[in-house]
């Protein structure tokens, strides 16, 4: 099977929890991005090319300048998934549907077909999504007050 390319939404659900993981220890510094690119193991600028949108929504906040940073905006059992997936995914195809030849007797009439496949399963995704926290991402990830505290500057 092929990798994904599309990483937004891990990488988001990743550093939402470093944000939150960051406050729960008490954590008062902003958290750069340079910071969360070495947890995700991405590059700083797609940290905030994803952030951007997060901050838009109200569920981070940034503070400029030189101990500037991201901050967690919101409370991680305030927020679900779905919350995360819709700011991100928006109303794009989840399954990335190509364009057939509409010269073909399969490809004239398949479009239909995977449009609507397309939309079931973006209603089942943010379904599912919509019954998780931020906070229940930490408590399946196993986090604890100890593993909070290598968190602090």
């Amino acid at each position: 099977m092929a990798a994904p390319t599309n990483t937004r939404f891990a990488v988001a659900v990743h550093v939402l929890t470093y944000l939150a993981s960051c406050a729960a220890a008490g954590r008062t510094a902003p958290v750069s991005s340079d910071e969360l690119a070495g947890s995700t193991a991405v590059n700083p600028v797609h940290v905030r090319k994803v952030l951007g949108p997060l901050r838009t929504a109200g569920l981070v906040r940034s503070r400029p300048g030189a101990h500037g940073g991201w901050e967690l905006a919101v409370d991680p059992k305030t927020v679900n998934l779905a919350q995360v997936w819709q700011v991100l995914q928006g109303d794009d195809q989840v399954l990335g549907i190509h364009g057939p030849n509409p010269a073909c007797a399969v490809g004239a009439n398949i479009q239909g077909v995977l449009v609507d496949l397309d939309r079931r399963v973006a209603r089942a995704v943010l379904e599912e999504l919509s019954g998780i926290t931020l906070d229940d991402v930490m408590s399946t990830a196993g986090f604890n007050a100890e593993d909070f505290a290598i968190l602090l500057p």
